[in-house]
């Protein structure tokens, strides 16, 4: 049996997952909400001051050195907040799948990110859920105590709402919270095949070799074709003299995450993937509790 946590929030300007927690909480307060199902503001002072985050990202807070780190008054918020929500949804394992809500300034469609090809109960609700992309990250600064999957959905400015991705949003979580309460009820969901993007690299904008700013933009034959294949040689920067700059990698790869907005402090412009079909084998609950 699975129990579902649902957190927006987690970067308090990406806000359609802050408004559908709101929802959810105030539905949880009527007694129309499912019980089974943990709601959480993941970053409630980023959220309340409408910026990513307040001191340091919390989506980067969650590493086993960071859950382990002795906290005090003068840590940053993050910090202390990451070590709140491993305790309340991770150390105690009152959570079997946690979905984590996002949004993108990049046109990626709705996608799931999740942190292994083998996460049979992720890829069947990719499955169900008939998304744009699976993302699949190598749990590096991600840590498996607590961050299961996260649902990504763009285009959408940091710090605005719109509609058709707040709907698109609660579908798709109404749509996992179903399959799970289908899991639950003992259905046998049958095997199949998906498509996932296996994250290679980041690539960051060309920068000025003695200010070390960023010195083109993405290319206009480039910007909005999140998961449209690229070829080497294809344009990928227009630099602002004017000259474009191509793709120079050796293997065609699927680029996602183009020009996002609060990237840009990370130095990354793109992230590039491999695409490739996985096998997923059928499963059902094996105990009713």
């Amino acid at each position: 049996s699975s129990h579902l946590a649902v957190c927006g929030g987690t970067h308090g300007n990406e806000l359609a997952g802050i408004y559908l927690v709101r929802e959810m909480l105030k539905k949880r307060a009527d007694g129309t909400e499912p019980v089974s199902v943990v709601t959480v503001m993941s970053n409630p002072r980023a959220a309340q001051l409408c910026v990513r985050y307040v001191e340091t990202d919390l989506n980067r807070c969650f590493t086993r050195a960071a859950l382990s780190a002795p906290v005090s008054e003068t840590s940053p918020y993050e910090m202390i907040r990451s070590q709140e929500l491993n305790a309340l949804l991770g150390a105690q394992r009152s959570v079997d799948l946690l979905c984590d809500l996002h949004n993108t300034t990049a046109n990626t469609g709705l996608c799931l990110i999740t942190y292994s090809d083998r996460d049979w109960i992720c890829l069947h609700i990719c499955k169900h859920l008939k998304i744009h992309a699976c993302i699949i990250y190598t749990p590096t600064h991600h840590s498996k105590t607590l961050f299961l999957s996260a649902m990504e959905i763009g285009p959408q400015p940091h710090g605005v709402v719109r509609s058709v991705i707040f709907s698109a949003m609660q579908e798709g979580v109404q749509l996992m919270m179903d399959w799970i309460c289908q899991f639950n009820s003992g259905t046998l969901f049958e095997g199949g095949w998906v498509d996932v993007y296996t994250m290679v690299k980041n690539i960051d904008y060309p920068r000025d070799s003695e200010t070390h700013m960023i010195s083109a933009a993405v290319h206009p034959d480039l910007q909005d074709r999140d998961f449209c294949l690229l070829h080497p040689g294809d344009p990928m920067f227009l630099c602002f003299s004017g000259e474009t700059l191509r793709y120079r990698g050796k293997e065609a790869l699927y680029p996602f995450f183009i020009n996002e907005g609060a990237y840009y402090e990370k130095g990354v412009a793109l992230s590039l993937a491999r695409k490739r079909r996985v096998q997923i084998p059928s499963v059902r609950s094996e105990t009713l509790r």
